[in-house]
């Protein structure tokens, strides 16, 4: 195993189109359930997306958080339940020891398309001044240090669909170095808008299909992702730390690394170099190899093109088969969120001895290597370690290990 401190995870939280809350998330996704929440932008005829439940003050209290950008509000409702969790205070802890690491690929999109609007209909003198303050994409993190009293460090990591897993390696790293005690970690993104929607359309990414089941990770009529939103957090610490306050311990991160393709502006490398470079060094990193890994938490899209690499590596790396699932049959494609919610809930599959099954596939395409999705209904599996896995635009990989 490796020679660092061990570095815990505490307390997660959890916003997306099931609900707010880890707790309901991981239902949903236990379920292999299908939501039907939202149908939007309609101006981009035909393409499912689904988006976060509206909640208002019950769940964000604090004056002007009704009108930050949704990216932000995710990230806020997130961090404020993993801190709960973790069973800190906020309020009381050394601040300049705590740092935050936030995950996101858009940053307030929404926030700027309306300006856009606004300006070319109604003039300059319109657009708001808290534009920027509201839309830029450090301003999550920014925003969560004035609300939990953070002064250490502040770090906005931007790598596409594989922002949040790297927002957790970079925590790790910072904790590692005892540069902090504590670190709050978020991915967040809400990218339900429609120029989003609409580009993803044009270069053949989303789903073709209207259906509310049109996400469906290695299926053999899998045609696209399905756009989502929202956010994931997670109160990361030395595990002696933890110890000395008897704090709740979730799971743990053992190895991490991120590599980049440097092939191709969107597509991954055709024989999945990057990813598998990846997923090596954070096994080394762990301590581990690949034998040791007994469930995968796969990125998973439902594009063709993504999901026949990925499969293709799970059967290369991992002879012995290990369980695999895909929550994005359920969540949809939450972009620079994704790899910090499938983190929280591969920890959640460690700490329950159940692994959810991939909605609406009903079996691994035929022309993919028969790798072991569990598909159906969730399979009990007392496991210990397991490997989630991101892939982003630009070449961005990144491998998370994580321990029960």
């Amino acid at each position: 195993m490796s020679a660092h401190p061990p570095i815990v995870v505490t307390g997660t939280g959890m916003v997306t189109p099931a609900g707010t809350g880890t707790d309901a998330t991981w239902r949903a996704v236990l379920d292999g359930r299908t939501l039907t929440g939202s149908v939007r932008p309609a101006d981009v005829p035909g393409r499912h997306c689904l988006s976060v439940p509206a909640f208002g003050r019950e769940l964000l209290p604090g004056r002007g958080t009704a009108h930050l950008d949704p990216f932000i509000r995710y990230a806020l409702v997130a961090v404020d339940e993993a801190v709960a969790a973790s069973g800190h205070d906020s309020r009381s802890w050394e601040g300049h020891r705590v740092g935050i690491v936030v995950g996101c690929g858009l940053g307030g999109i929404s926030t700027t398309s309306d300006a856009q609007t606004r300006l070319t209909e109604r003039g300059a003198d319109t657009v708001s001044p808290y534009l920027h303050p509201r839309s830029l994409i450090n301003m999550a993190a920014g925003t969560l240090a004035i609300r939990h009293h953070v002064t250490g460090p502040s770090h906005t990591v931007v790598a596409a669909c594989a922002s949040g897993a790297v927002a957790i390696g970079v925590a790790r790293d910072l904790l590692r170095a005892g540069t902090c005690d504590t670190v709050v970690v978020c991915g967040t993104d809400a990218g339900v808008v429609p120029v989003v929607a609409a580009g993803f359309a044009a270069m053949g990414a989303l789903s073709d299909s209207f259906a509310a089941d049109a996400s469906r990770p290695f299926a053999s009529d899998r045609s696209g992702f399905v756009l989502s939103e929202g956010a994931a957090a997670l109160v990361m610490e030395r595990e002696d730390s933890a110890r000395d306050r008897e704090a709740p311990v979730v799971g743990r991160v053992l190895g991490y690394a991120a590599t980049t393709d440097a092939h191709h502006p969107v597509q991954p490398h055709p024989d999945g170099a990057g990813a598998e470079a990846a997923v090596r060094a954070a096994l080394a990193d762990a301590g581990l190899g690949t034998g040791d890994v007994e469930h995968v938490n796969a990125h998973g899209t439902s594009t063709p093109f993504n999901d026949r690499i990925e499969g293709r590596l799970i059967d290369r790396l991992f002879p012995h088969r290990p369980s695999v699932t895909a929550n994005k049959g359920v969540l949809g494609h939450t972009l620079g969120a994704a790899g910090a919610i499938e983190a929280v809930l591969a920890l959640r599959a460690l700490g329950t001895g159940l692994v959810p099954p991939t909605a609406h596939t009903p079996s691994v395409d035929g022309e993919l290597p028969a790798i072991d999705l569990v598909v159906g209904e969730a399979r009990r599996q007392r496991h210990s370690v397991a490997l989630s896995t991101s892939l982003g635009f630009g070449g961005a990989n990144c491998a998370l290990v994580l321990g029960a």
